[in-house]
């Protein structure tokens, strides 16, 4: 009979979403073969789950952060793997929080043995959130403006950021309120594909941007000392784009992006960067999977038939960070941010770039899982991202320790 198996999540169940944790079990026999497992239920129904095969210490204690998986979805030490590595039953599905209010229920459960999970053993919850004790969520429609403002607890003032997500659309609200929970005043911004915003709008308005720099820079708790914008993928290229075009912006973080600017003209006061020229045809489809490949589709950046699609980024005062990964079958995003890169190091500006290998194009908040290929929401296709599992799980913790620090630094 002997002690009951207790699963421990330290320092605490409840804890954010991007926060790492122990996991503990006690109360096996020594050197007994279990296997543990992760499941998850997103909003849509759709259910996540990992597992790994383990063998307890001398005393018959497991603590992932120093006991070895022998195996399962990941192997060797993996503190975190059990998240990192959490799959959808059906193929192709991306783990994104709709509802930011609620948490993720992460039930961990220990079976005996390496085979056929009959025998549970032990189980808790790890309640993952993606908003902190006492962060604000506000809905903001005024003026043009569809987008929702994260304020952290107390009167600041804090930095002030703006954070785009990509061509896909919607108003997407899981990392802006995972930064606002850390202690910046953030404001999710919809452009397209969300409420009477077009799918796939014929120009995108420099305006509309300015409209929600103008918005954030008002609000009393925001530091007066210049705003940040953060984007992934086409966000990243509006992120530049605002930078360098808009007074005030200080700080941009370019995440999967390119300098560029990407599919839909933007038209400014007085101006308009025509899109990246591209053409359907050189996307390839897989027969076997039906995934689509875009990586082909876009015209060469170095003729210089696509320079005036260029965003000048060189003429900008604020400062830069780069991010990109080396397995992104989306886009050529490296290349087009060494391309960036060059050009504001050519006039003698401080730039930080980091390129990581194995990773894909969809860089996002730490422990959310990679998602090789998913629907595109507006193309209606499904999409290859990119990514290898452990390296991708490895770059969203360093990606965003880094974009943090870097708002930190110059906000």
């Amino acid at each position: 009979a002997g002690m009951a198996v207790q699963v421990a999540v330290l320092p605490s169940r409840r804890c954010l979403f991007d926060d790492p944790v122990q996991i503990r079990v006690a109360g096996l026999r020594p050197q007994q073969a279990v296997t543990l497992r992760a499941s998850l239920r997103d909003e849509g129904g759709e259910l996540f789950q990992a597992h790994a095969r383990y063998r307890a210490g001398s005393s018959g204690e497991l603590d992932l952060s120093c006991s070895p998986a022998l195996g399962g979805s990941y192997s060797g030490v993996e503190p975190m793997g059990l998240l990192w590595s959490l799959k959808s039953e059906a193929p192709y599905k991306r783990l994104a929080k709709r509802n930011v209010l609620t948490p993720f229920c992460v039930d961990l459960e220990v079976y005996e043995g390496h085979g056929d999970m009959s025998r549970l053993l032990g189980k808790c919850t790890n309640e993952r959130w993606f908003l902190g004790e006492g962060v604000k969520r506000i809905s903001v429609r005024e003026g043009r403006l569809k987008a929702t403002l994260f304020l952290p607890p107390g009167p600041g003032p804090f930095p002030g950021l703006i954070d785009l997500y990509g061509s896909g659309g919607g108003l997407v609200e899981y990392r802006a309120s995972l930064l606002a929970s850390r202690g910046f005043v953030t404001l999710a911004l919809a452009y397209m594909a969300f409420e009477d915003l077009p799918a796939m709008p014929e120009v995108l308005e420099l305006g509309y941007f300015e409209e929600a720099v103008n918005f954030l820079r008002k609000q009393q708790q925001v530091k007066d000392t210049g705003i940040g914008v953060l984007g992934l993928s086409k966000g990243a290229d509006l992120a530049l784009s605002m930078a360098t075009f808009l007074p005030g912006i200080k700080a941009a973080v370019s995440i999967s992006g390119s300098g560029f600017n990407s599919f839909i003209p933007l038209r400014g006061n007085g101006f308009t960067i025509p899109a990246h020229p591209y053409d359907l045809g050189r996307m390839k489809t897989n027969a076997e999977s039906g995934l689509a490949d875009f990586s082909d589709v876009l015209d060469d950046h170095r003729d210089p038939a696509t320079w005036d699609c260029r965003i000048p980024v060189e003429r900008s005062l604020a400062k830069f960070l780069f991010l990109s990964g080396l397995d992104d079958t989306n886009w050529k995003s490296d290349l087009y941010c060494r391309d960036a890169v060059q050009r504001l190091q050519q006039c003698g500006r401080e730039v930080e770039f980091y390129s990581y290998s194995g990773a894909g194009h969809l860089l996002e908040p730490p422990y959310l899982p990679l998602c090789q290929a998913s629907i595109h929401r507006v193309l209606g296709l499904f999409v290859c991202w990119g990514g290898q599992w452990r390296e991708h799980a490895k770059a969203q913790e360093d990606a965003w320790h880094r974009i943090q620090a870097f708002f930190w630094q110059h906000l």
